[in-house]
């Protein structure tokens, strides 16, 4: 049995079913933790949902923040600058079933045992352990409960950018949405800067990629996320690994088998 994990596959279904060949992945035996963002940009987004979902257990996933958003649109939210990847994705019958797993799709995927933690975006610093299981599951259960259309409704925007536990509960949500999904760089007192995406140094050198700040966990802890394709060359701690490696820009795609910690790439050149 091998774990493999894999960046930000953007609806690049060809792409992704060659990397797994190239990696004789078993969906019987082997396990795949996917960093978010099945859907938006590449051709065929419903393909990778329907294979994804159909691997079960095999597959552990995050909701990233392009499949956040499809849920926007789906239930009449989003209305503005819709792609057609994904307003094609609408006209289909399975696509109900696929909506109602998302909604149940966490925002960390975790091992204590292997000590592995896995979101879209990133960890945020100033979060201990407990409390990195605790946000995520408290969005989750928002997402997956009877009121989610509210906090859908409140989910986007940049604001609050600084976490305090009295944050009311639609900007509590916002904020540990956009920890888990959004996140690029933050300060020394973790105020996140949303606004700046590309390749680090950040213009204001206040700011800084946030798996640069000290954070709380054990350092013998694995931090797995995608989210930031254009962080291409910049080097993370050692125990940090960033798997989004721009498949929909036409660059590669990326996927790590954790045992030996080896990394396979497939080229995604037909996506220019």
């Amino acid at each position: 049995m091998s774990t493999y994990f894999i960046g930000d596959i953007h609806g690049c279904y060809d792409q992704f079913y060659s990397l797994l060949e190239k990696v004789k992945f078993n969906d019987i035996k082997d396990e795949i933790w996917i960093t978010g963002d099945l859907v938006g940009r590449g051709p065929k987004s419903l393909e990778v949902l329907k294979y994804v979902f159909s691997l079960k257990k095999k597959a552990r996933l995050v909701l990233g923040n392009h499949d956040l958003n499809l849920l926007s649109i789906y239930f009449n939210i989003e209305k503005k600058s819709i792609e057609k990847e994904i307003s094609e994705l609408l006209n289909f019958s399975s696509l109900k079933f696929i909506i109602k797993k998302l909604k149940n799709t966490p925002l960390v995927q975790y091992d204590l045992n292997r000590k592995i933690l896995m979101s879209h975006a990133g960890i945020f610093p100033k979060w201990t352990l407990k409390e990195i299981i605790k946000y995520s599951e408290e969005a989750q259960f928002k997402l997956s409960g009877k009121n989610f259309l509210k906090y859908l409704r409140y989910m986007k925007g940049d604001f609050p950018n600084v976490w305090s536990k009295n944050l009311n509960k639609y900007n509590r949500f916002r904020f540990i949405v956009n920890s888990f999904t959004r996140m690029r760089y933050c300060n020394i007192n973790s105020e996140l800067d949303f606004s700046y995406k590309d390749t680090p140094p950040h213009f204001n050198k206040n700011f800084l990629p946030w798996f640069s700040i000290k954070n709380k966990l054990d350092s013998d802890y694995s931090i797995f996320f995608g989210h930031w394709s254009s962080l291409k060359n910049t080097t993370t701690p050692e125990n940090f690994f960033s798997l989004d490696t721009g498949c929909c820009w036409g660059r590669k795609l990326t996927i790590l088998r954790w045992e030996d910690k080896k990394k396979f790439t497939i080229e995604c050149n037909s996506l220019k």
